[in-house]
């Protein structure tokens, strides 16, 4: 999961992407309103956490251009303004979901996965391929239902792959799955994640193939 955290408190922010990078979640911060405006123009993610009392303005005004967006970013607001009004009004504005300040990390991690949770992927809560099954929901992967333990950029370049199984992957596709906006890529780090990945991948009948100058391909070994 790649998620967009609109938030102005430096100490909150590094706290929410060492603390969700955890649980294998890529987040992109945006401190303010004009950062925010443009990496939800330019960049996909799978949901946005948005303050409110941002140096720039409220953090509502941002939700008519996520609303703008072809396919619509779900947004949980996450302020110190707890009020029921609030709440009211950031529903009533938009959101998706509001979560009042001070809170508890289980908490955002429920309300992210219950957010990101469309019918298409409820349809789709696991997926298998070869004797490699994926689920979707927990991002686990096990082979003949014995767990893969894989690092998280691994993890991240599996799930994207597999959810895409049968369809090429663009290598920026891969690339902004899996780093964030300040993260340094040197040239051969995705390849590294990608031949770590396909040697552990052999053993479920599956490989990756790549489709030089295109991308890559999740497919059963023939």
């Amino acid at each position: 999961m790649r998620i967009l955290l609109v938030e102005d408190e430096a100490e909150l922010s590094r706290m929410l992407v060492t603390t969700l990078s955890r649980h294998g979640i890529l987040v992109d911060c945006a401190p303010t309103l004009a950062i925010a405006r443009e990496a939800v123009a330019g960049s996909a993610h799978d949901a946005i956490v948005l303050d409110r009392t941002l140096p720039d303005g409220d953090g509502l005004s941002l939700l008519a251009a996520i609303k703008a967006m072809p396919q619509r970013t779900p947004v949980i607001i996450l302020s110190a303004l707890g009020t029921l009004d609030h709440k009211v009004e950031g529903l009533d504005t938009g959101a998706d979901d509001y979560l009042a300040k001070p809170f508890a990390l289980d908490e955002l991690l429920a309300r992210l996965r219950a957010i990101t949770r469309r019918p298409t992927a409820v349809a789709r809560e696991r997926v298998t391929l070869g004797r490699l099954g994926f689920d979707v929901e927990h991002r686990t992967a096990d082979i003949d239902g014995v767990a893969l333990e894989l690092p998280r950029r691994e993890l991240l370049v599996l799930e994207t792959l597999i959810v895409r199984a049968g369809r090429v992957v663009t290598r920026a596709s891969l690339e902004e799955a899996v780093y964030g906006y300040d993260d340094e890529i040197a040239s051969n780090t995705l390849d590294a994640h990608i031949s770590r990945l396909r040697r552990k991948l052999a053993a479920a009948g599956l490989e990756i193939h790549t489709l030089r100058g295109i991308g890559y391909l999740l497919r059963c070994i023939e």
